[in-house]
C-alpha cells in the first residue's frame, strides 16, 4: 500500500471514528429502576375494607420517587396490584387502554369508580364531632384533627 491509499482511507475513517467517539462521550446516562418497591404497595380491590385509594396513589407514587420509576411504570404496576373487582374494571376500561392513557387519567377514572360517598360523610361526622381525648394533650389533638381534615380534603394543603 502507498502513503496515498493509506490517507485516503484515513480520511474516509475519520468522520466514522469521530462519530463513534461522539455517540459515546454523550451517551445518556442509565437509570436503574427499583422494582423491589412494588412489595411495599399495598393491594387494591374494589372492596370498602381494602386500603383507601388516596393511601393507595400516594404508596404507589413515594414507591416511584424512591425507585425512579416513571408515570408509566406507575400505571402498569397498579395494574398489577389490583385485584377482585378492580382488576375486571381496569381491564374492562377502554380509556385506560389507550396509548394516550396516562397516570393521571387512572387516577382520575379509578376516582371516579370507587368515589365512596360513605366515607366522605364518616370522615365528615368525624371531624364534626371530634373531641380532645382524656389522657390526650392539645399537640396530639390537634395532629389527629389534621389527619381528619386530610382525608376529608386530600387535594387540599392543610398546615
Amino acid at each position: 500500500m502507498t502513503d496515498a491509499s493509506l490517507q485516503a482511507d484515513l480520511a474516509e475513517t475519520k468522520p466514522e471514528v469521530l462519530r463513534i467517539r461522539e455517540s459515546i462521550s454523550v451517551a445518556t446516562p442509565v437509570v436503574h429502576k427499583d422494582l423491589s418497591l412494588v412489595n411495599l404497595v399495598p393491594k387494591k380491590s374494589g372492596y370498602e375494607s381494602s386500603v383507601s385509594l388516596e393511601e393507595f396513589f400516594a404508596s404507589i407514587e413515594s414507591a416511584s420517587r424512591v425507585g425512579k420509576w416513571q408515570c408509566r411504570d406507575n400505571f402498569e404496576i397498579a395494574f398489577l396490584i389490583l385485584t377482585d373487582s378492580a382488576k375486571p374494571f381496569y381491564q374492562g376500561c377502554q380509556v385506560l387502554h389507550t396509548p394516550e392513557a396516562t397516570w393521571q387519567k387512572f387516577k382520575d377514572t379509578f376516582t371516579q369508580k370507587y368515589k365512596n360517598v360513605r366515607a366522605y360523610q364518616y370522615q365528615y361526622m368525624m371531624l364534626h364531632t371530634a373531641r380532645q381525648g382524656k389522657n390526650e394533650d392539645a399537640q396530639q389533638f390537634a395532629v389527629r384533627c389534621r389527619a381528619l381534615l386530610r382525608k376529608f380534603y386530600p387535594k387540599r394543603t392543610i398546615l
